[in-house]
């Protein structure tokens, strides 16, 4: 059943979940406020979002990556009410050890693994728009952007990646040089619903002209359920 949209004028409720190893969860809190959102934290040991229109799973090191970065985390309570959350339509963006959460708990294809280099990473990048997603906004397809990285398990890895640009999953490619060998140059994906996405860039860190840039701002103001569906 799709959630209702937001009324045009009012502000977005955007959950931000909070594990024990986040880093970034008071940088997206930060982000979202500029965007026109109304953030709120959500702990990860409870499994209420609190009527939230929309939910980011932030970046980190979710119970210290142990395992496996996610795997721990998408056993969390919060996770089955995000799930539940997605599985009505709900709009739910996942950031870079977020997009890790995100693909052990199945929402999203695919999977992260350490990077080609073994060895963490951390510049800007120049990502492409692949697809008419969504979480696109009014960026058309061909459209770059420039935003930074942080991970050394960044590498996207899915069986079939030419199966599923074909479904327009594809969100983002690496523009420039692949920073972490991940398949087909691939740097976000969608749910095939559309309602969920992840990214390993950090578009949170590309908000402001004093740290370099603007262009995170167009990703983050599609955390809107207004933008996501109707």
């Amino acid at each position: 059943m799709a959630r209702a949209a937001s009324i045009p004028g009012m502000s977005r409720r955007v959950g931000v979940v909070q594990f024990p190893g986040s880093c970034d969860e008071r940088d997206a809190v930060h982000a979202l406020r500029l965007v026109g959102g109304e953030p709120e934290l959500l702990w990860h040991a409870d499994a209420d979002l609190r009527g939230v229109d929309a939910v980011v799973v932030p970046g980190g090191f979710t119970y210290g990556d142990y395992l496996r970065a996610g795997a721990l985390a998408r056993f969390a309570p919060i996770m089955g009410a995000v799930a539940q959350f997605a599985a009505e339509g709900g709009p739910v963006l996942g950031i870079c050890n977020g997009f890790q959460v995100l693909c052990e708990a199945r929402l999203l294809p695919g999977a992260l693994t350490e990077n080609a280099t073994l060895r963490f990473v951390h510049r800007e990048v120049r990502v492409r728009i692949e697809a008419a997603t969504p979480w696109s906004g009014d960026l058309a397809p061909g459209a770059t952007l420039q935003v930074p990285i942080k991970h050394g398990e960044g590498r996207y890895v899915h069986p079939d990646p030419d199966g599923l640009a074909a479904a327009g999953q594809v969100w983002l490619r690496y523009d420039d040089a692949n920073p972490n060998g991940s398949v087909a140059d691939i740097a976000g994906v969608t749910s095939a619903a559309g309602n969920v996405a992840g990214l390993m860039p950090h578009p949170e860190h590309a908000v402001d002209p004093v740290l370099g840039g603007t262009d995170g701002r167009a990703l983050l103001a599609a955390a809107s359920p207004a933008a996501t569906h109707a």
